[in-house]
């Protein structure tokens, strides 16, 4: 028996917007099959998704199942992985999708909800090709904190966008873990960004990340500084995790051809205003979320070449029942800039 986040449908106290409640309890893994790896957890962390399915916002919600998509682990018994057992590896937050550019192959799923496992917990039991190694810079935090936002990232500047040195890229809502990324991708091949939020904190904080300039969305004329400050530039891609309330002026800002990849709808805008204006410069809308096993191999190359570290906002150390309703009360409250993580096994 080990310790696990185990999702539960039992009624929530009044004073919470949550549907759910997760309890911290001993939970028996499955038995490993020969093509699967038995993976010492030492840090999870979590993503809004936990959030949105604590609430009932999310589909397929399944009580029992252990919550969780992003960690970083020692493998205890190797399976058929191409690693070695006592290595510090990353799980692959993603099932059923192996290498297919434009969608996935299979049923795709992802970590945290059954039929698949999820990653707070002491052990987990994985398929043996969803593990890779962990590049050895980074922290158990840092480490906890790469997988699903990385993996989404990297798929939106890279697959989607096409981001190469030299271009102008705008990534929208920075704070969030993804949007993030994308900033740290994009700087490391030498790309020009630029960042929009609400808080100028933020704004300063991606600038010291390598960004070169940013805007508070909620400005009177938000296009008109982003204008000022590219001095006669236009961007080449977007990256937008917001659903924008700029998107509609976009164009006045964005090279012929240029691309926009979104992967969330943070502002709920309920629809996104794609016309004349866009389509007649040539300009590209893509969706896009999480990727494939081989873009999360990718991305893990990429982070260790450029030697890249994720932004942890707070690790908490130990998977107590407190420090877990601690860690959802800081994602609930939104004020925390990067990762939150809790470092379960030393």
């Amino acid at each position: 028996m080990v310790l696990a986040a185990i999702l539960t449908d039992k009624p929530t106290s009044n004073d919470t917007p949550f549907k759910y409640s997760v309890e911290v309890k001993e939970f028996n893994p499955s038995q490993p099959q020969p093509d699967q790896t038995v993976i010492k957890i030492q840090g999870a962390a979590f993503n809004h998704r936990d959030v949105w399915i604590l609430k009932g916002l999310y589909n397929g919600i399944i009580p029992e199942s252990v919550i969780g998509a992003d960690a970083v682990g020692i493998v205890e018994k190797k399976g058929t992985a191409s690693v070695e057992e006592g290595q510090r590896v990353l799980i692959n937050p993603g099932v059923n999708w192996d290498s297919n550019p434009r969608y996935p192959e299979g049923d795709f799923r992802i970590l945290g909800m059954l039929p698949s496992p999820g990653t707070f917990a002491e052990t987990m039991v994985v398929d043996s090709k969803e593990v890779f190694p962990c590049p050895e810079h980074l922290t158990t935090a840092e480490a906890a904190g790469l997988p699903l936002a990385g993996l989404t990232a990297y798929r939106a500047v890279f697959s989607k966008s096409q981001v190469q040195k030299g271009d102008y890229v705008l990534i929208t809502g920075i704070g969030g873990g993804v949007a993030l990324f994308a900033l740290q991708f994009a700087v490391a091949v030498g790309a020009h960004v630029y960042v929009t939020s609400s808080n100028p904190d933020k704004i300063k904080f991606a600038k010291e990340l390598g960004a070169e300039g940013g805007i508070n969305y909620k400005d009177p004329n938000p296009i008109e500084e982003l204008q000022k400050q590219l001095n006669g530039k236009l961007f080449n891609a977007v990256i937008d995790g917001s659903g924008s309330q700029l998107f509609v002026n976009l164009p006045k800002i964005l090279h012929k051809g240029a691309i926009i990849t979104q992967y969330g709808d943070t502002t709920r805008s309920g629809g996104i205003n794609f016309n004349i204006r866009h389509w007649i410069e040539n300009i590209e809308l893509k969706g896009s979320t999480m990727g494939s096993r081989v873009e999360f191999g990718k991305m893990v190359e990429l982070v260790d070449k450029y030697k890249i570290k994720p932004v942890v906002s707070q690790s908490l150390k130990g998977l107590t029942q407190e420090n877990f309703d601690k860690s959802i009360s800081l994602l609930v409250q939104g004020g925390q800039l990067g990762k939150v993580v809790i470092e379960i096994i030393e």
